[in-house]
């Protein structure tokens, strides 16, 4: 299989784990732990886990939205020092990097039984985790304190945040040193971990949004160079988001799940996602900006194609948008799908009869308030099962393609190479190869100005659902634009104008991506309103109880 994270959470290893997380890795309570292989594996399969591993969450961007929770701190510009989502993140991945410190300064007690290549791969491992953390603490919080030994509780009353760009030299030192020595791929009988392949993604996403392009640009093409053998797009792009996806070769870092281990998400999550008719609730849905993001069939904005009608939206549309989020007049998880207030009733497939039509809020009052809902990755499994326990995609080659575009494109250095990185992934969303170019928008502009904003759409409708809008909101510098609009949903079923449903005109989009609802008025009904303060939210605070335990600790301006 090609899965990076396995599940390793046999009895013994679960158990072996619970013990380190109880007890975190340090010089004065692992006097005699490392003293074998095993153990040093132990410590590295420890690191392993959910918590140490993820993408932003969609919620912090003008993507998606959760009907009960209206907003968040990001969305709602409420963020402040004691913010639960900021600590989670910081106490994490120190979490994470002390256990690395740990394991780096007692693995020598293993070397007289431990085989020095086994030695160097976990090593390898255990840094290039230690560089993700601070990868992510860099993006979030910018200067952070580089602890690279352990550090004992009386000493860090007096740890101060290092330059944002010193941490980030560390990174990439730690990250080369790993790609240097982690192997390329694994035997089909190994167990699959961490590769050469995710030292370099990493290594790509952390250079492109920071800028620091030629690093990206290198990096990326490393993967790249690797060869089609080792990394490649999948040839179906709804499927690769199901458990058919999960052994891809388009996928570099993904966190494995599995109910029957008890890896999963439950009843409450997949309800959330599921329609009302097939018994969901129809909560965590997809937003208009979303859906007005995907271009047309002949590569254009839907504001500028002569293709586009909003009375039918999804026609002559990118196909990612029918694999991502739910047509209008289809059937979804065994139901009909179809929002139009005078939809009384719909067609089951399931049940083979016509049914009341709950998806509708003349029916339901708590049905979608955008009409939309998400389909990319959700299969029939998940409402059979009430459980959810696809792999989670962390790191995968489209990204990798498409951060060599963006980085050649800043450095001024657009050639043939860099359409042809776009192209494949526009070519596989259309499941056509990359040379029929007259069955797919293929790009062929060599102008910067227009191939960023290509980019910048390109990148936003490919990782729907994956987390990676948030960073591109706030390196692009458009969170202050994009999460200051509103959320824009149907009106009330009373107050829709028939003729025009389900949206009253074409919607105005401006050269960043970002719609504009406000010649609609009230054609449509703001649902929620969000702000952002572009004074602070660049950044995350340095979270409260942080600076109370090490008056040392400064914080980000503003907060």
């Amino acid at each position: 299989m090609k899965k990076i994270l396995y599940l390793l959470l046999t009895a013994s290893i679960f158990t072996a784990c619970n013990k380190l997380d109880v007890t975190p890795l340090s010089e004065s309570s692992t006097g005699n732990f490392y003293s074998n292989q095993t153990e040093l594996e132990l410590a590295v399969n420890d690191l392993y886990r959910p918590e140490f591993w993820g993408n932003d969450s969609e919620f912090f961007t003008d993507n998606f939205w959760h009907r009960a929770q209206l907003g968040n701190a990001v969305t709602f510009g409420t963020m402040a020092a004691d913010d639960g989502t900021a600590l989670s993140l910081w106490t994490n991945s120190y979490k994470a990097i002390a256990r690395v410190n740990s394991f780096l300064v007692n693995k020598d007690k293993a070397a007289a039984n431990t085989a020095a290549s086994v030695m160097t791969r976990l090593e390898a491992e255990m840094r290039l985790i230690r560089a993700y953390q601070y990868s992510r603490l860099v993006l979030h919080f910018g200067d952070v304190p580089l602890l690279t030994q352990p550090t004992a509780l009386i000493d860090a009353g007096g740890v101060t945040r290092n330059n944002a760009d010193e941490v980030l030299n560390f990174i990439f030192t730690e990250l080369d040193f790993a790609a240097a020595n982690l192997p390329i791929s694994y035997g089909a009988s190994d167990i699959k971990r961490l590769t050469k392949g995710a030292a370099l993604a990493i290594k790509a996403r952390t250079a492109l949004y920071l800028k620091k392009w030629a690093v990206a640009r290198d990096a990326a093409k490393a993967v790249i160079d690797l060869g089609s053998s080792v990394y490649s797009l999948h040839p179906n792009y709804s499927q690769l988001f199901l458990k058919a996806g999960e052994t891809s070769k388009e996928i570099i870092i993904s966190l494995p799940r599995d109910q029957a281990q008890q890896v999963f998400n439950g009843a409450a999550y997949v309800q959330d996602h599921a329609p009302r008719n097939a018994g969901g609730f129809g909560a965590q849905i997809p937003t208009r900006s979303m859906v007005d993001a995907y271009e047309c069939t002949d590569g254009l904005p839907i504001d500028e194609s002569p293709l586009y009608d909003p009375r039918v939206p999804f026609k002559n549309r990118d196909p990612r948008l029918t694999a991502s989020i739910v047509e209008f007049g289809t059937q979804w998880l065994g139901y009909g799908y179809m929002p139009h207030p005078d939809s009384l009733t719909v067609w089951s497939s399931k049940e083979n009869r016509r049914v009341s039509n709950r998806d509708n809020r003349a029916v339901a009052a708590f049905a979608s308030f955008t009409g939309f809902l998400a389909k990319k990755g959700i299969d029939q499994s998940w409402v059979d099962r009430l459980a959810e326990d696809n792999d989670a995609i962390i790191f995968r080659f489209a990204e990798i393609l498409l951060t060599y575009a963006e980085a050649k494109m800043e450095l001024g250095e657009i050639d043939e190479s860099v359409l042809n990185a776009i192209n494949q992934v526009r070519a596989r969303a259309y499941q056509v190869t990359v040379a029929q170019t007259t069955l797919y928008p293929a790009v062929t502009t060599m102008n910067a100005n227009e191939l960023r904003k290509i980019i910048i759409r390109e990148r936003r409708v490919e990782f729907m659902m994956e987390g990676l809008r948030y960073m591109d909101l706030i390196r692009w510098r458009l969170a202050e634009k994009a999460l200051t609009r509103p959320v824009i949903g149907l009106p009330d079923p009373a107050a829709q104008n028939r003729s025009k449903w389900p949206f009253p005109g074409v919607t105005p989009i401006d050269d960043d991506g970002i719609p504009d609802y406000s010649p609609f008025t009230a054609d449509v009904k703001i649902i929620a309103q969000r702000n952002f303060d572009k004074s602070k939210q660049y950044l995350w605070p340095i979270p409260s109880i942080e600076r109370i335990v090490n008056p040392s600790l400064t914080q980000n301006p503003n907060y």
